[in-house]
């Protein structure tokens, strides 16, 4: 795709997009554990004014530059991941995200007597109450460093971009983050910085350095209050390190990226400063945000994209993380849906992981996540009563349809009559359900285990013990509702009888 400066259309974006997964890059940075504690607050400890949280559930995710892994894994890009651990239990926990993770291969170093970081935040109806962190902010030791310069000399020779996530926690130190640059320029590597401080010297000739718009106030000791501000600002940086371009995030005011292409702008020292304007509908939650942008311009530059659509791409994706809750991650299919949007009711056609981001959002708000599913292979009153009841049970309710080789495994081999995709269409048109998941299992155990619906809805023609998933969903506080069945309806009846009418 050319270098170039005009507008992009939506459609090439997609098209853009749809390359990321060709991608291969090379993630070197401080990795953590991130572990977030769900439960309720009803009352004040009689011990001290603070709040008793009442544990529900516990989740753990790699962070730091082990979210940029999964960001990257998100868009379908392969990695290689250098980073360094303790070795205590948090080390061996992260190392198994790490390495249950599709598409990467990990080098993580192991430095004895060195916690792993830890993050742990406590939330309650989805506000955040408190975090601890257990770290020890200190450079590696020196045999560890050199081992790590050695490795990644190695892994650029299969990888295709450099990406440096500096948290500040010690790994990129010292002379590591120059050795890496060197090491990449000797491999025809680029490389995508992401310092963590005002000191970008140590990063002196990558590629692409990212920065937002304090850390650029803070390292160009410039004003950055607007568009001619921020690309001045910029270009003082750029030329005072030799970083061939540098992209600044902005936050709600979008993203600058000021390169060597394109119309030249006096402001921005004779480079051009490209002003992307933030595109993201609903902002829930900016946690990992900037992990998104740097995983989405490396994906981008390793699959052979330029910098003006790569940062377009990178600040599509920024507007698709901060409307979702947590340290979330913009998937491939995120994109593909933002930019080549389905019409009406087809928006309501999601994947587990899409519907699980949907529930959390929506039990921030306080609203209740219902969850029923079948086949539905030939929509009759029976189906529409069961949905209407449903949905009467909760605010918001998923609805999970069997998948084409999973009817055929229950039903036989001449069902269904209506293929997947008709049937979600169908389902996701009526006004009483919000989402429509495909699921391809036998039961929708893992789909349910995934959204953590707050009520489960099934036919009364069950019994509490035989309904998949009642025991999660009450286990979790949530309750199950067996909806009486509008009698004199069947699917199974109505394809016999067409038959015989043949």
């Amino acid at each position: 795709m050319p270098n170039r400066s005009e507008p992009i259309a939506a459609s090439e974006l997609a098209d853009a997009a749809r390359q990321l997964g060709g991608a291969s890059v090379l993630v070197i940075g401080d990795l953590m554990l991130d572990r977030s504690v769900f439960g309720v607050v009803e009352r004040i400890s009689p011990e001290a004014p603070v709040p008793v949280l009442t544990e529900e559930r516990e989740t753990a995710t790699p962070g730091g530059a082990g979210n940029v892994v999964r960001n990257l894994t998100a868009l379908g890009a392969a990695v290689a991941f250098i980073a360094l651990v303790g070795d205590d239990t948090a080390g061996q926990d992260v190392t198994g995200l790490i390495g249950g993770q599709s598409g990467v291969e990990p080098w993580l170093l192991v430095q004895s007597g060195r916690p792993t970081t830890v993050k742990t935040r406590y939330i309650a109806r989805g506000q955040q109450i408190l975090r601890t962190d257990r770290e020890r902010v200190a450079p590696i030791e020196a045999k560890l460093a050199d081992r790590l310069v050695r490795i990644a000399g190695e892994a650029m020779a299969a990888t295709g971009v450099v990406l440096l996530s500096d948290y500040r926690k010690g790994l990129l130190t010292g002379g590591v983050p120059a050795r890496l640059i060197e090491a990449a320029g000797k491999a025809g590597r680029r490389v995508i910085a992401d310092p963590n401080g005002a000191d970008l010297s140590q990063y002196a000739g990558a590629t692409l350095v990212t920065l937002n718009r304090q850390e650029l106030a803070d390292a160009s000791h410039m004003p950055v209050h607007d568009d001619e501000a921020i690309a001045a600002a910029a270009a003082a940086v750029r030329d005072a390190h030799g970083f061939g371009a540098v992209l600044v995030t902005r936050g709600s005011d979008g993203m600058t990226l000021l390169h060597a292409g394109g119309p030249r702008d006096p402001a921005a020292g004779g480079a051009e400063a490209l002003h992307i304007p933030a595109e993201a509908d609903e902002v829930f939650d900016i946690s990992g945000a900037g992990d998104t942008v740097v995983a989405t311009l490396a994906a981008a530059l390793g699959a052979g994209l330029d910098l003006p659509t790569a940062a377009r791409l990178a600040n599509t994706a920024a507007g698709i993380v901060v409307g979702k809750l947590g340290t979330a991650v913009a998937r491939q299919s995120d994109l593909a849906t933002v930019l080549s949007p389905a019409s009406g009711a087809l928006r309501k056609i999601v994947t587990a992981e899409a519907a699980a981001e949907h529930v959390e959002r929506w039990r921030h708000t306080g609203a209740r996540t219902g969850f029923t599913n079948g086949v539905f292979d030939l929509l009759h009153p029976g189906h529409v009563h069961l949905l209407e009841q449903a949905r009467a049970a909760c605010d918001r309710l998923i609805v999970g349809v069997n998948s084409d080789a999973s009817t055929r495994r229950l039903k036989g081999a001449d069902r269904p009559v209506q293929p997947e995709a008709a049937r979600a269409a169908v389902l996701a048109s009526l006004a009483t359900v919000d989402l429509v998941c495909i699921f391809d299992e036998d039961t929708p155990a893992q789909l349910i285990a995934t959204v953590r619906p707050d009520v489960l809805v099934k036919g009364a023609d069950y019994r509490l013990d035989q309904v998949v998933g009642a025991e999660l969903v009450q286990g979790s506080g949530g309750r199950v509702v067996l909806a009486p069945l509008l009698p004199g309806h069947s699917t199974t009846a109505t394809v016999a009888k067409l038959r015989t009418a043949k």
